[in-house]
């Protein structure tokens, strides 16, 4: 089996990749069998010639490759007829702005599997971003509230090179005792809690949190119990809110009353409540100065997110008084960061960590005739038609 490693195509240019010069390294000593390609790129963030250097061919010519990887989205008139490729499609909630790539796709009898369906038997996701999305996430909100309050300039991640390199900076400026809440607790929150916690910043209890003042920096990490509750009064769980979640409503404004910046790493789907609203933020008793809303659903649980920002231009004020964009600079703005694509500013970090769960949790499949249904399950289409398991999108590509 020959698989490739594809440049990315769509605009804005992306750096990241599956695999790391090293990694491939490992995948190919590990299963001697398999051949490897990897198509020349002049803006990843591995060179040419570190794959070059450890052996590997490249290329402009992937044809006689059976397995592609990506990261982003293929632009349609770049996709090989017959091929498997693996990327982040964006079809999978119906998005129509890529609709056009899911019909090439059932057109060109390409067997595509979304680096997003690939889970467990249990339906838990096996890779992913989200980590580096939390870490750069935290980090442009603390930027963030620097340029808002004129107390400190930090780098924008992407002019940095490393995850350490973002602590570094964030342990250089001064911070007053502000109060943090972030969301969430699955890789999105605990990315962004190594920050906080790279930072020295001091986690308390949502008791403490709430009823008492502090002379240094302190964060509180919630889950859905702690910012949801049930609408009738009874105890709720994470289980019951997956199934049922229009059965809760918003218990955030307790936090959105005492904290200063709020980091957005939580679990969402369609059909869940608001959690932070335009009325909690427009209210007398609201404290939130930025929002940094790292799960980037427009229209969903956070109304100051209205619409996405870019790593160009990361952050915009919102008034929500009038729930419209205003200047940063207004003094009744909230300052909102919502970047829908933050592992972008932290590419070898990011394709390093995606790379390890992909060798982990991935490779094996190919090569022990895929005895858990990892490939089959991420199968959204293959020999012209959606796999049982996505036939739902059938109306969509119609």
């Amino acid at each position: 089996m020959k698989f490739g490693i594809i440049r990315e195509g769509k605009t804005p240019p992306d750096k990241r990749v599956v695999f790391s010069p090293q990694e491939l390294l490992s995948v190919k000593n590990t299963y001697p069998t398999a051949t490897f390609k990897v198509e020349s790129s002049p803006i990843r963030v591995f060179k040419d010639e570190e794959y070059q250097a450890l052996g590997f061919d490249v290329s402009d010519d992937m044809t006689d490759c059976d397995v592609l990887f990506g990261v982003k989205e293929v632009p349609v008139d770049q996709l090989i007829t017959n091929k498997t490729y693996f990327f982040f499609s964006h079809t999978i909630k119906k998005q129509a702005y890529n609709k056009k790539l899911l019909q090439a796709c059932l057109q060109k009898n390409i067997r595509l599997i979304d680096h997003e369906t690939l889970v467990d038997i249990n339906g838990t996701r096996l890779i992913g971003f989200g980590r580096y999305a939390g870490i750069v996430g935290a980090y442009n909100a603390f930027r963030a509230f620097g340029i808002k309050f004129e107390l400190f300039n930090l780098k924008k991640a992407e002019e940095l090179k490393s995850q350490n390199d973002l602590i570094e900076r964030l342990n250089r400026a001064y911070l007053p005792p502000i109060k943090v809440v972030l969301t969430g607790k699955g890789k999105v929150g605990f990315g962004a809690k190594e920050i906080l916690d790279g930072m020295k910043m001091k986690e308390v209890s949502i008791e403490k949190f709430l009823t008492k003042e502090f002379d240094e920096p302190v964060y509180v990490h919630i889950d859905v119990e702690d910012y949801y509750r049930k609408i009738d009064g009874t105890e709720g769980s994470f289980e019951d809110f997956k199934k049922n979640p229009s059965a809760y409503e918003s218990d955030f404004e307790k936090f959105s009353k005492v904290a200063d910046i709020f980091i957005a790493g939580h679990f969402y789907k369609d059909g869940s409540p608001k959690i932070l609203t335009k009325e909690m933020l427009n209210s007398a008793h609201n404290n939130i100065k930025v929002v940094a809303d790292i799960s980037c659903d427009i229209d969903g649980p956070i109304d100051s997110t209205i619409r996405v920002s870019t790593i160009a231009d990361p952050i915009y004020g919102y008034y929500p008084r009038e729930n419209k964009e205003v200047s940063v600079d207004h003094p009744a703005a909230v300052v909102v960061m919502a970047v829908d694509n933050l592992p972008c500013e932290l590419p070898k970090d990011a394709s390093e960590g995606f790379g390890e769960m992909f060798i982990q949790h991935i490779i094996p499949a190919f090569f022990n005739n895929d005895k858990d249904q990892i490939l089959e399950r991420g199968t959204i289409c293959e020999n012209g038609k959606l796999t049982e398991r996505f036939s739902y999108l059938e109306d969509f590509v119609k």
